[in-house]
């Protein structure tokens, strides 16, 4: 863990080796190998392997909820629980779904939170100047800022506040690679280029 420069936040990845975070997205270390593993509080290996490429969303859940937050796969396990996440019978998992887990932070956390289906990066500023955290769906590639984007979604990443001149945003993603992509920055426009104009938004529980 390591903690933010700009805010009280910390900084969490969702694969439990910060170190090995690029080795797995990238496929070559398999995530069955992580040595830290237990350290997510996934019951087994199996259940670690199979479920932290799909826990973007309870990373940022993690680290909105400050440094008394429970453990990844607790936080899995509730939001599970209230169908922010879902299994096929086939086995595949789909999530964070928002309102069910606008639900499980409001009911289990005591946190207030909202849905934004409709947002622009301009209005993550706004949520932001309100006193807000914003979970919004970018593209994993934003990890890869000086590459173009090659799309928007399918990734969460938690924005924290705005950059000293306010032309920028804070965020902390998950699968950040290393320090700087891991606790970043970047201009408004060029995260809108990632960003998929939704998410939900949470009062700071710090």
């Amino acid at each position: 863990m390591t903690l933010c420069t700009t805010c009280a936040y910390p900084s969490h990845t969702q694969f439990a080796s910060p170190g090995l975070v690029g080795p797995i997205v990238s496929g070559e270390f398999d995530r069955a190998e992580d040595p830290a593993w237990r350290e997510s509080g996934a019951a087994t290996v199996e259940d670690y392997a199979r479920w932290c490429g799909h826990l973007c969303g309870a990373t940022c859940l993690r680290m909105a909820l400050g440094a008394g937050a429970p453990s990844l796969f607790e936080l899995r396990d509730g939001a599970l629980k209230f169908g922010a996440y879902t299994v096929d019978p086939d086995g595949e998992i789909h999530g964070m779904i928002y309102a069910p887990a606008v639900q499980y932070v409001r009911e289990a956390h005591g946190v207030d939170a909202a849905v934004h289906r409709e947002l622009t990066a301009d209005g993550i500023g706004e949520l932001l100047d309100a006193g807000r955290l914003v979970i919004a769906s970018v593209h994993y590639a934003i990890r890869r800022p000086h590459e173009p984007a090659p799309g928007r979604g399918g990734h969460l990443v938690l924005v924290t506040g705005r950059t000293a001149d306010g032309t920028g945003l804070h965020f902390h993603n998950p699968s950040g690679t290393d320090a700087a992509t891991r606790t970043a920055e970047l201009p408004v426009g060029r995260f809108a280029e990632f960003f998929a104009g939704r998410g939900m938004s949470l009062a700071p529980a710090l």
